[in-house]
């Protein structure tokens, strides 16, 4: 599983709306709001890609200021990094 979590920036009075727009996107999840605007969301998909693509579609949502990644984890694309820089590892090559 995939997990993203972005910082949403929206005005006070606007705030419930856009809690409202993002819980209503699939694989959004509002966690945390202080009473300044901000929002902390998590966004769950197959790999960061679609991720983005949500993270693109709150951007856009009426009276959102800023959405901004603050933390990213991708088990599979994780694995496949550590997989590449073992391959590809001087040490690897001894060990073959």
């Amino acid at each position: 599983m995939n997990v993203s979590s972005i910082v949403v920036k929206t005005t006070p009075e606007h705030l419930h709306d856009v809690i409202s727009d993002i819980n209503a996107i699939d694989l959004c999840e509002v966690h945390f709001n202080d009473d300044e605007g901000r929002i902390v969301v998590t966004i769950e998909g197959e790999d960061i890609s679609g991720q983005m693509e949500l993270m693109k579609e709150i951007q856009a949502l009426p009276n959102v200021f800023t959405a901004n990644l603050s933390y990213s984890y991708c088990e599979d694309e994780l694995q496949k990094g550590l997989d590449q820089i073992r391959d590809s590892s001087p040490v690897s090559e001894k060990l073959k």
